[in-house]
This record gives structure tokens, C-alpha cells and sequence, in this order.
């Protein structure tokens, strides 16, 4: 017990987590098969059967994987602060700016309660207006816990397809925005405040202070999200076992001509984090529905969350939140009917 809370045993633990989680996943499916249809003496096809074997199969391998990841994300966090990454983005313009604001965003420490100070503080730094909101943009939609819920989920290939058309309306919608100059439509106070800097900057840090902070984002974002990837699975778990195929099929599959704009038009007043939300994306595409269509679903979701629109109007006019959702919600649209014709 004493060697995992030394400096080499909290090393070697999130190593000894890899070959764990492979020997869960490849055993869990036999495992589950035994727990429900043996122990529980359930009958395979039954609604009930499905639903529960479904949640039983699913929960503990994205638990498992999502600690793991976590922890090395955790890690790499430690380099980029809000601080690092706002001088990062002072002086860059237009496009070269919006691409590294995106790609910031995605291991920069992101939650719609942080919006305003993150705002404020790209404005005193000079950053464009387009930029910052490439950046506000990625931060919340490209996460860890969608990435490897998606990937546990789906496996590499539509995580990968998720990153790289979250990054896609990133740039786009900060580009476009940036490029109709809409700074008139920011709140007038926003541009007198100060919000100081850290004097600290970036302080060296030790490789064990790492280790330590990357089991902290275990604690916060597991302990976070846990009951939210929980509840995910139980919705998903019931659609799994009592949803009709044909049902979903008829709504939101490839054929069905208004299923992208729908599925956006019901995801933006939703409010839900990747953790809540992918476990029942991932139902939706069982039972029917196209690619395009949950993954416009899924972001309109993510991205475009109403809560953070409600946080944000404290420092910008309405119609710059209607230019940014429209903006948003068009590149979504682009990406479902885009991803429903290529696949």
C-alpha cells in the first residue's frame, strides 16, 4: 500500500492500468455473457436481458478506459494553463490564429462556467475576436472524455472523425466570425476591464508535481463524470433493449432528408456533457440512425449547450450569440449531411 503512494508506485500504477484495461475488455464480453444468461438465468432476446447485458458490458470497460486517459491528459494539462495559452494566442491573426486557438482548446482546461474570465482575458491580451471563439469553440466540444468515450464506443476511426470535424467548425465558425469584424457586438464594459495577469506565468514544475496533478484530474473528472457516464449508459441500455430498429431508422437514418437539421434543432436547447450524451449516440446508430446524423446530434449537444450560451450573454450582444449559434449550428449541419453522403 505504502509503494502506490510512493513517487515510483503512482508511476508504475497508471502503467500497470494498460495491460488491466486490454484484459478487461477482451474478457468482458464472456464475462457478461456468464453474469446475465448464467447467474441472473436470463433468457438472450428478452428486452430485459439485452438492456441489462448492455450495461453491464459497457460501464466498466468506458470507466476503465476514461481513468486511464485521463491521467496522461491530466499530465499534458500541466504545460498548457489559461495563462500559457492566452499569450500563445497574442498577436496571432486570422487563420494561422484560429487553427492554434482549435488546437489549444483541445487539452486546455475548458468548462462553460470558465467562459467569461477566458474571454475577458483573451480581449485584454489583444487576441481577435474570430480566434478566442475558435478557441471557446474546440475547448468544450473536443474533450478527453468524448474522445475516449467515442473511442470505446465506436473505436479509432470515428474518434478520429469527430476530432477532426470538431476542428473543422473551430476554425470555420472563428474564421467567419472573425472575418465579419463583430467586435461592435461585444458587450461595451468588456473592453474597459482588467483581469491582471498571473505573475507567475509558468512556473517550472517537477515531474513528480506532474504525476500528482494527473492523478487530481482522476479525482475531479472521474468524480465528475462518473454518474454521468452511468446515466448515459442506463438511457442507452434501455434503447438498446426496448427501442425498436425500425423506429429510429425512420427518424434519424441516411434516407430521411430532414433528419441532420432535426437532430441539431432538438440538440442545441439539450443540456448534456460528452459523458451523458455519447453513450446514447451510440444507441442511436445501433438501432438506425446514419453517422452524420448523431454525430450533428451529438456536437449540436456539446457545442452549442444552453447553459454556456446563457453565461455568455453576460459579455456579448444577442446578436452576436445568434451569429455564433447560427455559425456553429451550420457547420454541424455540414458535417451530419456531409458524413451521411460519404458513408
Amino acid at each position: 500500500m505504502n509503494f502506490f503512494n510512493s513517487s515510483k508506485g503512482k508511476i508504475i500504477l497508471p502503467i500497470l492500468l494498460i495491460p488491466i484495461w486490454y484484459i478487461v475488455y477482451y474478457n468482458l464480453q464472456a464475462f457478461t455473457d456468464w453474469f446475465v444468461f448464467s447467474v441472473l438465468g436470463m433468457t438472450k432476446g428478452e428486452h430485459l436481458a439485452e438492456a441489462i447485458w448492455f450495461f453491464i458490458f459497457e460501464f466498466p470497460k468506458v470507466l476503465l478506459l476514461l481513468t486511464l486517459i485521463i491521467f496522461f491528459v491530466g499530465i499534458v494539462r500541466t504545460f498548457f494553463t489559461p495563462e500559457r495559452t492566452r499569450k500563445a494566442l497574442e498577436g496571432k491573426k486570422t487563420f494561422t490564429g484560429n487553427v492554434l486557438a482549435a488546437m489549444l482548446g483541445i487539452v486546455t482546461p475548458f468548462c462553460s462556467c470558465s467562459a467569461i474570465p477566458l474571454f475577458l482575458g483573451f480581449v485584454e491580451a489583444g487576441v481577435p475576436l474570430g480566434v478566442t471563439f475558435s478557441f471557446l469553440i474546440a475547448a468544450p466540444m473536443i474533450n478527453e472524455v468524448a474522445i475516449v468515450l467515442l473511442y470505446g464506443l465506436f473505436g479509432w476511426q470515428v474518434a478520429l472523425i469527430y476530432v477532426l470535424t470538431g476542428l473543422f467548425i473551430a476554425i470555420f465558425a472563428g474564421w467567419v466570425i472573425g472575418l465579419f469584424k463583430l467586435e461592435h457586438w461585444v458587450e461595451d464594459w468588456v473592453y474597459k476591464t482588467k483581469v491582471g495577469q498571473n505573475a507567475s506565468d509558468i512556473e517550472k514544475i517537477k515531474f513528480s508535481d506532474r504525476i500528482n496533478l494527473g492523478y487530481n484530474a482522476i479525482k475531479e473528472i472521474v468524480g465528475k463524470v462518473w454518474l454521468y457516464v452511468a446515466l448515459g449508459i442506463v438511457v442507452g441500455a434501455g434503447a438498446h433493449g426496448y427501442v425498436p430498429a425500425e423506429f429510429m431508422a425512420s427518424i434519424m437514418g441516411k434516407d430521411v432528408w430532414y433528419a441532420v437539421p432535426l437532430s441539431v434543432l432538438i440538440g442545441i436547447p439539450l443540456y448534456s456533457n460528452a459523458a451523458g450524451i455519447i453513450p446514447i449516440v451510440s444507441v442511436l446508430i445501433e438501432k438506425g440512425a446514419s453517422l452524420g446524423t448523431a454525430l450533428a446530434f451529438m456536437m449540436s449537444v456539446i457545442g452549442l449547450s444552453l447553459p454556456e450560451m446563457i453565461i455568455l450573454r453576460k459579455v456579448l450582444k444577442l446578436p452576436l450569440i445568434f451569429t455564433f449559434v447560427g455559425i456553429v449550428g451550420g457547420g454541424i449541419l455540414i458535417v451530419g449531411f456531409l458524413f451521411n453522403w460519404i458513408f
